[in-house]
């Protein structure tokens, strides 16, 4: 049955006579024999880097009080995610590298769809959620305290947790209700949504508008609040009296537009081709961007012009107690 039509597939599966399909081949990132050794030692360098880079985030946010606050609260949010969200994809992508195709069973698929898609779904919300919190800081600062109390950051991240999970449990469940009787070949380096709906031998019309509607929640949703949040910003800023205010106040935003930009732009790409079209080496290189790239240089980005963070780090690096150049 491994290599049925589509349409054989189906009249085996009304016959009763269909074996479910028991692991998925992913065919991982194209790359040479010659230079696979030096691709998954650059990946892994940005596998472990991204570990480091955000650990460091979380430990510095967790313990100097300066940075207990709602901007680093979120940021230290983002970094938790990002490690998850790495960790998701980055093995079978490094396994696809070292040994060729990798064979993953299909309970374990499932779960890397599971929390791909609750990760995911949880960042877009944490970006939203860290685009209001900018807005409130430089559109209504005298209101900032009260409006962004330590409950209300609580609530806004519990909340994109929380969402990220039920909208994967949905779309997850979806997934599974469908049967695959082959082919079983993934051409990507984890499993996605639109690669498992294109093997799928069953009608797939539910799991599609299910699919399509989580998207236009979750991604333009997201994404529409942070836009609107920009363009306060931006109206803001441009009628601040000084020029020194104005740096002052887009200084602050330019990191989390930089990372909403890159992400959102690669990942809407992804996700508004229709799941009829099978996955191409320019989408698994879009995938590399934002469940690669992204967490790597989203510490850097943030932390690159952030006094705050540098003092942190200073402290780390010569306490208060020790001369730096003892």
């Amino acid at each position: 049955m491994a290599g049925c039509s589509p349409w054989s597939c189906k009249e085996a599966l009304y016959l009763g006579n269909v074996s479910r399909v028991q692991e998925f081949i992913l065919l991982g990132l194209s790359a040479r024999q010659g230079t696979r050794v030096v691709v998954f030692a650059v990946f892994l360098t940005l596998y472990l880097l991204t570990l480091l880079e955000n650990s460091l985030i979380v430990f510095l946010v967790c313990s100097h009080s300066d940075l207990h606050k709602p901007m680093y609260f979120f940021l230290g949010n983002l970094s938790c995610l990002e490690m998850c969200y790495v960790s998701v994809t980055m093995p079978s992508l490094l396994a696809g590298l070292r040994t060729g195709p990798c064979h993953v069973p299909f309970p374990a698929c499932l779960i890397q769809l599971f929390l791909f898609i609750s990760l995911i779904s949880t960042k877009c919300t944490l970006l939203a959620s860290m685009a209001c919190d900018r807005y409130v800081a430089i559109c209504r600062p005298l209101h900032y305290p009260l409006l962004m109390r330590p409950q209300v950051c609580l609530g806004l991240a519990g909340t994109s947790w929380l969402g990220g999970l039920l909208v994967s449990v949905v779309k997850t469940a979806c997934i599974t209700s469908l049967s695959y009787c082959g082919p079983n070949t993934l051409n990507q380096f984890f499993c996605d949504v639109s690669p498992l709906l294109n093997l799928s031998c069953t009608h797939v019309a539910l799991t599609e508008l299910v699919d399509f509607l989580s998207a236009i929640v979750i991604f333009c949703g997201t994404l529409l609040v942070a836009l609107a949040s920009y363009l306060a910003i931006g109206a803001t800023v441009l009628r601040m009296p000084s020029a020194a205010a104005r740096r002052k106040a887009f200084s602050t935003c330019a990191s989390h537009l930089v990372v909403v930009g890159i992400f959102y732009s690669a990942a809407l790409f992804m996700y508004s081709c229709p799941s009829c079209v099978e996955s191409t080496d320019l989408h698994k290189l879009l995938s590399v961007i934002y469940t690669v790239v992204t967490p790597a240089c989203s510490p850097v980005v943030y932390c690159l012009r952030n006094r705050a963070v540098h003092v942190a780090l200073w402290l780390i690096t010569y306490p208060p107690n020790v001369h730096p150049l003892q």
